[in-house]
């Protein structure tokens, strides 16, 4: 059973000091609102904000393709033409390729040789001053096996 309440038996608290400002509980809303209130965005970047969703987005993807882009231009300009691999054979010395060959057997053998693809020469027709008769004879002479025919 509960016990009944009566207000004569609770003694009443003291009064404040002082009463509050005029107009004060009219202002406080507005105070706790000012101090709540987010700050106003920087205007740097406000315009983005304002844009439409599918401009925002056309406009994030310019972007990075046109990064894309320059980076892969920029690059390009610091790269050298490739030289071709007959003009880099051309331009090592006849006696340190001989001397690289020659160091060790064990790093180049007669089967490595053999595999290498040989490099297309462009000869000059001066050195060809055959005519086809000769050619016809020299190659007739060449001594051919039945395997091939």
């Amino acid at each position: 059973m509960k016990t009944p309440f009566r207000l004569d038996e609770h003694p009443r608290r003291p009064q404040p000091l002082a009463p509050p400002p005029d107009q004060y509980f009219h202002q406080l809303p507005l105070r706790v609102m000012q101090r709540v209130q987010a700050p106003e965005p920087t205007p740097g970047f406000s315009w983005l904000s304002a844009l439409p969703a599918p401009l925002r987005m056309a406009l994030a993807t310019s972007v990075v393709l046109g990064a894309f882009v320059g980076s892969f231009w920029l690059s390009e300009s610091a790269l050298a033409p490739a030289a071709t691999a007959p003009d880099t054979l051309a331009a090592v010395p006849r006696h340190e390729m001989v001397e690289y060959l020659l160091a060790s057997e064990q790093r180049l053998s007669l089967t490595d040789l053999a595999e290498l693809p040989a490099v297309e020469r462009i000869l000059p027709e001066t050195y060809l001053q055959a005519s086809p008769d000769e050619v016809q004879e020299v190659l007739d002479a060449q001594p051919t096996e039945d395997t091939y025919l």
